[in-house]
């Protein structure tokens, strides 16, 4: 089982990246290296977080060893003659190897590359691969010219500070440093710029990640907060739709500018191939015409111009294909929230669903999960189990708190975490010692990664699943990844003394430990930042309980649910509104389905039947056909009348029109016709054709 374990683990944390990023991206759309470099950066930061609780374990078996190698050949045999009463041991001494046990010499090498490799990653590779995703060049070389220009100013502070220390080392007499310890200085400053972003993320996913399954037991909570979450998703998704008519109508100026001949064709070929298919069918390519260009006369937009052009459409394109995708998902939520409610009053204890599944399900899940077990489920184990796991997560939650404040404490020892992973220390009981790290570690890592999930920096970062999040988002994922990793797993390592710089031992460093290199270096950030900051997460913890950051972002405009705000009760009955039409449309649509297949049941089989009499068996004779064809007309004209006569009221059936922010005009590149106004609906609904019949 030598390494085993540690090959496993390298397998398994892969499927798992490699699911999650299918989840949130597009293998389809999305381009290679953006995809590899995202993989690759997710890869490394949970390999670290699966393989550092083996770390652990493998380092006290190690301590052990050492010290019954160092002790005396009577206390060592008396040791085992004691173990061996109690507990028949293979070897000779009471440290015996744990079955996840990794030889020595891999770990500090296993580390040193996925170390130094997520590192390169998140301050080189992805923000140049960044500004290159964002860039509207036309050609590789255009891209990256702009890439290199943008990280140039962004790091070009970080080239000077480093510059001028490095001028004062140098002049200074007092200070000699070698590589190592420049190497030192350079990672406690990533790990500090790190652990300062982490307390952040970690005070408010401690709080937030409890109540959120405390609250998600409460069924009239949630289907509030989908009803405000439709009225605000409205909102987005009738912006993005006007920004993109804008950007289109753009798109089509210069189109008819730009001619066949002109040296910038190409360059508007490849912005009309990013845009939406409907508007490119409108469009066209403009090659029905000849003209040649007249650079004297006429007025065209340069190269830059159309490489902004090409960023718009980009941006405006991605943006609204992610709020239709989010609308339909959310009605989908809301349909089913809607659905859990009334079948709680239920006395058949059956579900029943509104609206059936589109896709349709496995027959295995068919099976078990009947609408009786559904039923169960949704309307009595689900909210008691979630509530279960709140009071479960919060007692997590307070322990990481107090951990946190006290794991300075060497004698007595006050973290938990270091009390715990103590106990089994003494009982070399390393199946223990594993689980009790990966569930510590875990749960941190889910406090501080889901917040980086749930986080929205306006447009410009948002991780939206079912694979629509934009390559920027993605990439931007993986450096706060790669950037909070490494002091996460230092952070737990001080949590649990094993980190020699807490515990001021002089024992065996973990092998993580050891190439961070000592913090002696710099002491006051060894001594004072990395122990006594940590503590903040206790004032960010009480500011997340009571709210402090919603309600300060309601005060500045940017609508948060809020239960006791006027403006919160306006938005939820604005999306209890929009829901109903929305349901009402859909019945609408299914039971046009239904009454279509209906008459094609109907009146489909008697169709086919008189189409094949008259191509078969046709009379030769020629003066027989009119006599057959007058007697067939008149014995089936009261049929065939009554099969017209339901076939015109089928079409004439004509459904009401309701709000529908995804209602376009039939030319997308009017300018003014599809403009949304503030009564709720477009001026496209409202317009009358009164031109249909000239």
């Amino acid at each position: 089982m030598s390494g085993a374990a540690l090959g496993l683990e390298i397998v398994f944390v892969f499927f798992l990246a490699l699911f999650l990023l299918h989840r949130y991206g597009d293998f389809k759309k999305q381009h290679r290296l953006v995809i590899v470099g995202t993989l690759l950066a997710w890869y490394l930061c949970f390999l670290i977080v699966f393989i550092l609780p083996l770390d652990v374990s493998t380092t006290i078996y190690n301590r052990c060893k050492h010290a019954a190698a160092n002790s005396s050949p009577t206390e060592s045999s008396n040791i085992t003659g004691l173990y061996a009463a109690a507990t028949p041991v293979p070897s000779q001494h009471p440290c015996f190897k744990p079955w996840s046990y990794i030889p020595d010499g891999i770990m500090p090498i296993f580390w040193r590359v996925v170390y130094w490799t997520s590192q390169f990653l998140t301050w080189i590779l992805l923000p140049f691969m960044q500004s290159y995703a964002r860039s509207g060049g036309f050609s590789i070389t255009g891209k990256i010219k702009t890439a290199l220009i943008e990280n140039a100013i962004y790091y070009g502070t970080y080239l000077l500070i480093f510059g001028a220390f490095l001028i004062y080392v140098a002049v200074n007499p007092h200070l000699h440093l070698e590589w190592n310890q420049l190497q030192t200085i350079g990672i406690a400053a990533a790990n500090t710029w790190g652990l300062f972003l982490l307390v952040l993320l970690l005070g408010y996913g401690l709080v937030e990640i409890p109540r959120s399954y405390w609250n998600g037991a409460k069924r009239g909570y949630l289907l509030m907060k989908t009803y405000f979450k439709a009225a605000k998703l409205m909102t987005e998704k009738a912006d993005a739709e006007e920004t993109l008519e804008d950007v289109m109508e753009e798109v089509r100026k210069v189109n008819e500018s730009i001619k066949y001949n002109h040296p910038l064709r190409k360059c508007v070929d490849t912005i009309l191939k990013k845009c939406p298919v409907e508007y490119q069918e409108k469009m066209g390519r403009n090659m029905d015409d000849y003209e040649d260009f007249d650079e004297k006369h006429n007025t065209y937009p340069s190269e830059k111009s159309l490489v902004k052009l090409h960023k718009q459409v980009i941006y405006s394109v991605q943006r609204h294909r992610r709020t239709q995708v989010q609308w339909q998902i959310l009605l989908e939520q809301a349909f089913y929230l809607e659905d859990v409610a009334k079948n709680e009053t239920s006395a058949t204890c059956q579900f029943v669903h509104t609206f059936q599944s589109p896709e349709p399900e496995n027959r295995f899940i068919q099976y078990f999960y009947n609408p009786t077990v559904e039923w169960y489920w949704e309307c009595l184990l689900r909210p008691w189990f979630y509530r279960v796991l709140a009071v479960v997560l919060s007692i997590f939650s307070v322990i990481v708190v107090w951990s946190e404040c006290t794991f300075f404490s060497t004698t007595p020892v006050l973290s938990l975490f270091a009390v715990f992973i103590q106990l089994a220390e003494k009982t070399y009981n390393y199946i223990y010692i594993e689980i009790a790290c990966f569930l510590s570690i875990f749960f941190l890592s889910i406090c501080v990664y889901s917040t980086v999930f749930r986080i929205r920096v306006f447009n410009y970062y948002y991780l939206a699943s079912h694979h629509q999040t934009d390559a920027y988002s993605l990439l931007f994922s993986g450096m706060l990844f790669c950037r909070l990793t490494p002091p996460l797993c230092l952070n737990f390592l001080g949590l649990t003394h094993m980190d020699s710089s807490i515990s001021h031992q002089n024992t065996q460093p973990t092998a993580y430990t050891s190439i961070m290199g000592s913090m002696k270096v710099l002491s006051f950030i060894a001594d004072g930042f990395y122990i006594y900051y940590p503590m903040l997460v206790v004032i960010l913890c009480i500011a997340t309980y009571f709210s402090l950051g919603t309600r300060c972002l309601n005060l500045l405009g940017f609508q948060q649910f809020m239960g006791d705000n006027d403006m919160t009760s306006d938005l939820v009955d604005e999306g209890k509104e929009l829901i109903r039409r929305e349901k009402r449309k859909r019945q609408r649509q299914e039971e046009g389905e239904s009454r279509r297949r209906e008459w094609k049941e109907r009146y489909g089989h008697s169709r086919e039947d008189s189409t094949r009499n008259r191509n078969v068996h046709i009379d030769p004779k020629e003066s027989n056909f009119s006599d057959i064809s007058t007697n067939r007309s008149s014995k089936y004209t009261r049929a065939n009348n009554r099969t017209e006569r339901d076939r015109i009221e089928l079409l004439q059936d004509a459904e009401p029109l309701d709000f529908n922010a995804e209602t376009f005009t039939d030319d997308p590149l009017e300018s003014e016709s599809g403009r949304y106004q503030p009564g709720g609906r477009y001026l496209s609904m409202s317009r009358s054709r009164i031109f249909d019949d000239v």
